[in-house]
């Protein structure tokens, strides 16, 4: 049965359609945190208002509670996400530090692919021998290493050893060039500025690298597993039998139907990376929205951003969305036994 483009979009329309109910959900949620969260939700939204200010939170609070979320609904999609303490717009701010968080993201995830993966098929390769319990303990070290501990580690004596900045996107911020996407490295490279840019790898390499590297057992893992279950199968054999050699036989053959597995729990990790940036972020001096988040929550002597918080919650969970709906999509594009119509 024959694929088109066109059930290729039909799929993953289908796939765009169910993330509505989702996405309700996600606000729904929001709105309960904001309004089960304190037991004095205008005090909460506004601990340093004046009374005018405060009377008419509390006129809205006493609306009914349909109508109380289809404001709060309004207000979310028009970007008017509340403020901190001193006044300052949650909106502008996530807005601001999103480019930067998900720049690290990426990384990491292309971290545990171009590492991890590899790691795994050489683990199957070896499964029982040497080069598979080495394997099995490097990814291991990494589930087991706190986030905060591996970040702390790698900054305070990876950086020095191995002559990498630890900080910040830049060597001086703000950069002598525009920034248009606020990517390090994509801005870098948009402005053709060649130093710049090797600046912002540097930068990136070990924040990138921690975070990959606590995550990076799930794609080794699942890799291994996945190909140990491939590799008995009647079409390996025959690509052997053909005379092929073993490097393109595990990475063409057998690894591409491994990957199926791993391509969809990468989508679920890819959500939870997320997570693990608030930390990172904050050790790294990273300015994304995990800096943001360790700031809204009081972390470091802050007042608490109780706007905020909720704000980078529901851009979180909105991220694990997004990241599932394109796993699916690759899960569709590996497996041609998923019916795209």
């Amino acid at each position: 049965m024959g694929r088109s483009l066109t059930d290729l979009g039909i799929f993953i329309g289908k796939r765009l359609l169910q993330l509505i109910p989702v996405l309700i959900g996600i606000t729904i949620l929001t709105f309960l945190f904001t309004h089960l969260s304190a037991t004095n939700v205008c005090n909460a939204w506004f601990p340093h208002a004046d009374p005018t200010t405060i009377a008419n939170c509390q006129a809205q609070v006493a609306q009914p509670i349909v109508t109380q979320y289809w404001n709060y609904l309004v207000n979310t999609v028009h970007g008017n996400w509340g403020a901190s303490v001193s006044g300052v717009a949650v909106f502008p701010q996530i807005a601001a530090g999103l480019p930067a968080t998900l720049e690290l993201v990426l990384a990491s995830l292309f971290l545990m692919i171009v590492i991890g993966i590899p790691l795994g098929v050489v683990a199957a390769r070896s499964a029982g021998h040497w080069a598979d319990h080495l394997v099995r303990i490097f990814y291991l070290s990494g589930w087991a290493t706190p986030t905060y501990l591996g970040a702390v580690i790698a900054a305070l004596f990876v950086a020095p050893y191995f002559g990498l900045p630890s900080h910040g996107e830049y060597a001086t911020n703000p950069p002598p060039f525009h920034q248009w996407t606020h990517m390090s490295v994509l801005d870098a490279l948009l402005a053709g500025n060649l130093p710049w840019t090797a600046d912002a790898i540097e930068h990136l390499i070990l924040p990138a690298l921690t975070l990959a590297f606590i995550n990076m057992g799930i794609a080794t893992r699942m890799t291994r597993s996945s190909m140990l279950e491939v590799i008995p199968l009647d079409y390996v054999k025959s690509a052997r039998m053909k005379g092929l050699t073993d490097f393109w036989v595990m990475y063409k053959h057998a690894l591409r139907n491994a990957l199926i597995t791993t391509t969809t729990v990468l989508g679920v990790t890819a959500g939870g990376l997320l997570a693990g940036t608030v930390v990172i972020e904050e050790v790294f001096g990273w300015p994304g929205i995990g800096a943001y988040a360790y700031t809204a929550i009081g972390g470091g002597g802050n007042p608490p951003n109780f706007d905020g918080a909720i704000a980078v919650v529901a851009v979180f969970a909105v991220g694990v969305v997004v990241a599932n709906l394109i796993a699916d999509i690759l899960y569709g594009l590996l497996d041609p036994r998923v019916d795209w119509r």
